[in-house]
């Protein structure tokens, strides 16, 4: 564990991601305790510019409601789509990409043609399909996010498999009786890990992206308060009362910065194999 964190921090980028990251998360946290009242609630007049009224500290928007307020809760949603959408993306990236490679041959030819279905469609586009016959709500987001997410990772899981499935501690296990599940689940995968992990951190940012996106389009949850929808609905103000687009922008911006920083550092603590220059 030591010697994990030592080569995480070696990467000063991923240490200035992991401070961010941490201030999001906070701010997420602890969105209910700071303003208990519901972001949708008119507190002043509108358009109040930042720093100009006290307990308003970033001003109100175009119906007089707390900017501070909706960014706050906002990272709550976007921090909740990114993370629960990407562990679902897992789920059946992982299983699909494992069953792949270890068994190869025709279960590997249909799993993957099944895989190619999905990316032969633009993730945005599908995401939009997906949305407009259903109910644009939280949950729906999610799920159309997590089945336009999961192709990379069966394609990952895939590569490492069969990377793995003839090394030796493999084939030892097979001779001891094992079977097949025991086998992927308890020696392959394990050691396919690490780039698991790093591929997620970066899923996590793109979940946030195309959250944001949809929430832009009007696409996203009407009830819920996110950083997408402040954007769109202050694109028609945007020279009149530009920090109303600008603010949730650079929420977007410095989550998304900041989960790709950690990413190149969860790669270099987790690959040993890297190699790194001395300052």
């Amino acid at each position: 564990m030591m010697s994990f964190w030592k080569r995480f921090s070696y990467n000063r980028g991923a240490v200035i991601g992991l401070v961010i990251l941490t201030f999001v998360v906070a701010a997420a946290i602890l969105a209910p305790i700071l303003f208990p009242q519901s972001p949708w609630k008119m507190v002043q007049r509108p358009f109040l510019p930042p720093f100009t009224q006290d307990g308003l500290l970033l001003g109100t928007d175009a119906l007089g409601r707390n900017v501070l307020a909706g960014l706050a809760h906002g990272a709550y949603v976007s921090l909740l789509v990114g993370l629960v959408s990407t562990i679902v993306a897992l789920a059946i990236g992982v299983p699909v990409g494992a069953a792949a490679g270890y068994f190869a041959g025709r279960i590997d030819d249909a799993l993957m043609r099944f895989t190619e279905f999905f990316q032969t469609i633009p993730s945005f586009a599908l995401a939009i399909v997906l949305l407009a016959i259903f109910q644009p709500s939280l949950t729906f987001v999610i799920i159309a996010i997590s089945i336009v997410s999961w192709p990379p990772v069966a394609r990952l899981v895939r590569g490492e498999v069969l990377s793995l499935r003839t090394r030796e501690f493999v084939e030892a296990a097979s001779l001891s009786g094992l079977g097949n599940l025991q086998i992927i689940t308890r020696h392959i995968l394990p050691n396919a890990l690490p780039p698991i992990i790093v591929l997620a951190s970066l899923m996590v940012a793109q979940a946030i992206l195309l959250e944001s996106s949809l929430s832009f389009l009007g696409l996203g949850d009407p009830n819920i308060m996110s950083w997408g929808y402040m954007i769109g609905a202050a694109r028609t103000v945007i020279r009149t009362a530009w920090w109303l687009s600008f603010l949730p922008g650079m929420a977007i911006l410095l989550t998304v910065l900041a989960l790709n920083l950690i990413g190149e550092g969860l790669n270099d603590a987790l690959n040993p194999r890297l190699t790194r220059k001395s300052e």
